[in-house]
């Protein structure tokens, strides 16, 4: 029914039993379905592309209708916001890093790949979408479909559109829940989790409890609650995540100036990081007081558990300060040399 999403529940909990089978047989099933979307997307590209009217492309930017999120550049901005959780699966490639043959090589192809290809596809989409409708037409929770009616294609289309929808969900719940379980098993690791979630299965070789209670969660709240507040929530915590991930990329220049970068970010230190903060910072502008107020909530929670256990039990933590005595030991043995 309304109140409880059964589908998102069974794909959920079908993604963490293919979790816990193994990383192959997770990556043959997401290549699989990562195919399939493509393939999907294409047809509707270009099965659609003739009947596109081009007088629809204009104005390119609508008049802005007196606030922030009524069309204009402002309201682009606003967009810009839900639009950036589509590309937030890039940097789950990152989290799999162990489990790559060649990561220094592998690793920026992936990650710079699916992006440009991510790019190109969605532009395809909403060019041919806009083409055949206008954009006040495509406020509705189908746009797609509303743009097929205006093909002869009719409804084998829109099934086809809707199976691909249900794969591009698929991949994308696969992808997110495959790198969490991954960070959790990093961080359990530190000690900043306790050691369970960091627990290999003899068989599998996966991390399987993390994968169950990542698996249990998701599957609670993704049966409850509206993807649009999953895509809300997700952006602005990715959002906060890359500017802090901007400026270490600067400020390690300076700290780990002598650690081998196999990739290297082009243009020097300073550019792209420093652009990337403000375009981070500029599309939170966009954010709703409500989903800042559930991220300050997400937050407040993640430093309640990070100050009552992970910062007490944290390895680096523990080791920088074992450093930190055994330095403070072997000056006051220098110091006591020369009285003796």
């Amino acid at each position: 029914g309304q109140a409880i999403n059964l589908p998102a529940i069974a794909i959920t909990i079908a993604i963490t039993i293919l979790l816990i089978i193994g990383i192959r047989q997770t990556a043959i099933v997401n290549l699989v379905l990562v195919v399939i979307k493509i393939i999907i997307i294409l047809i509707f590209i270009f099965a659609c592309c003739k009947y596109v009217d081009r007088n629809n492309y204009y104005p390119f930017f609508p008049p802005n209708k007196g606030s922030f999120s009524k069309y204009g550049v402002t309201g682009m901005l606003q967009a810009c916001t839900y639009v950036f959780f589509a590309y937030v699966g890039f940097d789950s490639v990152s989290t799999v890093a162990q489990e790559a043959k060649s990561p220094e090589r592998s690793l920026p192809i992936a990650t710079i790949g699916s992006t440009i290809v991510s790019l190109l596809l969605y532009i395809g989409v909403c060019t041919v979408m806009i083409g055949l409708v206008p954009y006040n037409l495509l406020d509705s929770d189908s746009p797609l479909a509303e743009a097929i009616s205006h093909t002869p294609y009719g409804l084998w289309l829109s099934i086809i559109m809707n199976l691909g929808a249900i794969a591009s969900y698929t991949t994308v719940g696969l992808t997110l829940m495959l790198s969490q379980t991954r960070i959790f098993y990093a961080m359990a690791n530190d000690g900043l989790l306790p050691s369970f979630f960091a627990k290999i299965h003899k068989t599998t070789i996966t991390p399987w409890i993390s994968i169950i209670i990542s698996g249990i969660f998701c599957t609670v709240f993704s049966g409850i609650c509206p993807v649009d507040i999953f895509g809300e929530t997700t952006s602005i915590s990715a959002l906060i995540t890359y500017i802090f991930i901007h400026i270490t990329v600067i400020v390690m220049r300076y700290t780990h100036g002598d650690i081998a970068r196999p990739f290297e970010v082009p243009f020097g230190s300073w550019l792209i990081p420093s652009v990337g903060s403000l375009l981070c910072i500029l599309l939170m502008k966009g954010i709703t007081k409500a989903t800042g107020f559930r991220f300050l909530v997400w937050t407040a929670l993640g430093q309640i558990i990070y100050f009552s256990y992970g910062f007490w039990h944290s390895k680096q933590r523990k080791l920088g300060k074992n450093k930190s005595l055994t330095g403070c030991v072997e000056f006051l043995q220098q110091v006591e040399s020369p009285i003796e």
